[in-house]
């Protein structure tokens, strides 16, 4: 392999907002991006693409990391963007003329995501949510379907569609193999989470030829299937106290009470049943819960 140049550069998305861009390249060869940080409050993404940067030696190709995309939400420890209300994983591919959060998703989507030749986007369930460790993909693209299972997180997610707004719903629209990965969350960074996202940002270099060596993929994954759209879970009716009676992960029947809410007197207000049968892959582990919060998301296991 040739030698490698390390950079650091800023993004400009606007007059008063920059994005720290963290470029490995190592000549000829695919062209990675890893984002993270569209939500404020998921920190283990961030944590991980500044370990790569110091950690990554020789490789091919160009490694593109930006590690925190939405500062203010970031400093404010915010899943959306506390100057305009807007959550980013909504409005791509924005619009440059628009709101803070459109600009930073016009530029996120024109300097970084539409130059890739493959994209994952790091995500976790922030402070409010927890999510499986997985990786989610497009069952469309047997490219995505391949990097998944050389990620090696324990839980891949096929969707039979990407939502609008998302940074990887640009990627899909330009023909672009992307990955997104979530993580436990709960505002915390936990070690073995950590380290999954780094092994597997680094199985996708292999995978991509980018890196030499063999995949470090622990045990097959749990294969999971159906809409990942967290804003179409199960969600409150009012403020309350929340009391869980299902896990994630947990394997659900139609019909099972997944938890209820209580008022400040623990009297109950509502309670919640599973749909139809399923694995849980989300729960709102903060117990307190605003009116619209989405509180549990089903997925199938592919047969």
């Amino acid at each position: 392999m040739a030698g490698t140049l390390k950079t650091r550069r800023w993004l400009r998305a606007s007059a008063d907002v920059l994005l720290p861009v963290l470029e490995v390249c190592g000549g000829t060869g695919p062209r990675l991006v890893v984002t993270a940080g569209v939500h404020g409050d998921e920190y283990e993404g961030v944590r991980a693409l500044y370990e790569l940067f110091e950690e990554c030696g020789e490789l091919r190709g160009e490694l593109i990391l930006a590690p925190v995309v939405n500062p203010e939400a970031h400093r404010a420890v915010s899943r959306v963007n506390p100057v305009d209300g807007a959550n980013l994983a909504r409005v791509f591919p924005g619009d440059a003329d628009g709101t803070i959060s459109g600009r930073i998703a016009a530029a996120v989507a024109r300097e970084l995501i539409e130059g890739a030749s493959f994209y994952i986007d790091l995500h976790s369930g922030g402070v409010r949510y927890a999510m499986p460790s997985m990786a989610g993909y497009w069952l469309g693209d047997a490219r995505a379907r391949e990097a998944a299972l050389a990620f090696g997180a324990p839980v891949i997610w096929g969707h039979p569609h990407i939502e609008p707004g998302r940074t990887i719903s640009v990627a899909k629209e330009r023909g672009i193999p992307f990955l997104y990965v979530e993580a436990w969350g709960a505002g915390r960074i936990r070690r073995d989470e950590l380290l999954m996202m780094k092994r597997g940002v680094r199985n996708v270099m292999r995978h991509l030829s980018m890196l030499d060596g063999a995949l470090e993929v622990p045990s097959p994954p749990l294969r999971l299937t159906g809409a990942g759209n967290t804003d179409d879970g199960i969600s409150a009716g009012c403020d309350g106290f929340l009391l869980l009676e299902a896990a994630l992960l947990d394997s659900v029947s139609l019909g099972q009470r997944l938890g209820r809410l209580v008022d400040l007197q623990g009297v109950t207000v509502e309670e919640y049943f599973a749909p139809r049968a399923g694995v849980v892959a989300l729960t709102h582990e903060m117990p307190i819960v605003a009116k619209g919060d989405t509180l549990f998301l089903l997925a199938d296991i592919e047969r």
